[in-house]
This record gives C-alpha cells, structure tokens and sequence, in this order.
C-alpha cells in the first residue's frame, strides 16, 4: 500500500514560479519510478514531468525548459519545481509512483491532488 501527498499549490501571477511536493509513505521501492499529472477542467489528464530513481527525466513539451522534477530517494519525496508559469498551466497536479519493484508492476498510485492556479 503507497499514500501519496502533494502539496505546493497556489495561486500566482503569470511568469511566477511553485514548487510542488509529494511525500510518499507504505511500501516503496528505490526502483518505482514517481512523477507529476495534471488534469485541466474538460482535459484528460496528462503527464508532466517523471523521474525513475537513476535520474532519468521526461517531460511533456509544453514544459520542458520551464519545469524541473527532482527526488530524493532518501526521504521517499518528489518536487516539481515550475518556472515561468503560463494560465495554460492551470490544472489540479497529481503525484505519481508507478510500480517496479514489487507484484504489483505495471500499477500505478495517485496522490488527492493540488491545484495551481495561474492568472493572466
């Protein structure tokens, strides 16, 4: 069992900057990989930014140069770290971890979720 926990969100001008977090907690495994999905009203939800524990990085395009995802294996938790902010970017941010490391590989667990708010 994974519980994951976001916080970060906010309000904030366009251009502005939010660094998300996610603490993870239960069962993990330093090979899970963890990452960042956001989901605008009336959009499917998307991935943002993921992380595998060797520090593979991969981001949706629309971030890339803006976005940084960074974890600490150590302490179980995952940033997102967003500069530049654009109104496009609003959206409830969802943390990820994706099993590797277990029975259960393929499956994925989700945090509740935080929303950013990017006003124009």
């Amino acid at each position: 069992q994974v519980q994951l926990v976001e916080s970060g969100g906010g309000l904030v001008q366009a251009g502005g900057s939010l660094r998300l977090s996610c603490a993870a907690s239960g069962r993990i495994f330093s090979i899970d990989t963890m990452g960042w999905y956001r989901q605008a009203p009336g959009k499917q939800r998307e991935a943002v930014a993921r992380i595998t524990t060797g520090g593979s990085t991969n981001y949706e395009d629309s971030v890339k140069g803006r976005f940084t995802i960074s974890r600490d294996n150590a302490k179980d938790t995952v940033y997102l770290q967003m500069n530049s902010l654009k109104p496009e970017d609003t959206a409830v941010y969802y943390c990820n971890l994706h099993r590797v490391g277990s029975f259960e590989y393929g499956r994925d667990y989700w945090g509740k979720g935080t929303l950013v708010t990017v006003s124009s």
